[in-house]
């Protein structure tokens, strides 16, 4: 009939076992991954960028971005970038960041607290309220 002899479950006593097509049975498996894959929800994180003396103006300007990037359901990261010698302002910068976290406190919520690596210093905000995104 030429048909496999398919080990379904080891674990079971008796082990299950089944007669079936194992190449049809393999293309129905792929088949199904492949469709569980493209179900799955993706995660957008978008980049917003400040300095350590980021202007009134620019900031209520990224703010808003921000604000409709967690709108869509996109993480927002958030990172104060120090170049030369305003590495000094450690502190300018982790307040800007927990003004920004404060001022998004009810679109999303904080993943990730202000935490320097390098000449970055970075904050991960979630959106609260998940919705689909599309590309």
């Amino acid at each position: 009939m030429e048909m496999d002899l398919v080990m379904i479950s080891d674990k079971a006593d008796p082990p299950i076992c089944k007669v079936l097509d194992y190449q049809k049975f393999l293309y129905q498996q792929k088949k199904k991954q492949k469709e569980i894959k493209a179900n799955a929800q993706k995660i957008v994180v978008k980049e917003i960028r400040f300095g350590p003396n980021t202007d009134e103006h620019d900031y209520n300007f990224k703010l808003k971005h921000a604000e409709n990037f967690l709108n869509d359901g996109a993480k927002v990261k958030a990172y104060v970038f120090f170049k030369g010698r305003s590495i000094l302002f450690k502190e300018q910068g982790e307040i800007l960041l927990l003004r920004f976290a404060q001022d998004l406190e009810e679109l999303g919520k904080v993943e990730q607290l202000p935490k320097l690596e390098g000449k970055r210093m970075i904050m991960l905000i979630a959106p609260k309220g998940v919705k689909k995104v599309s590309k």
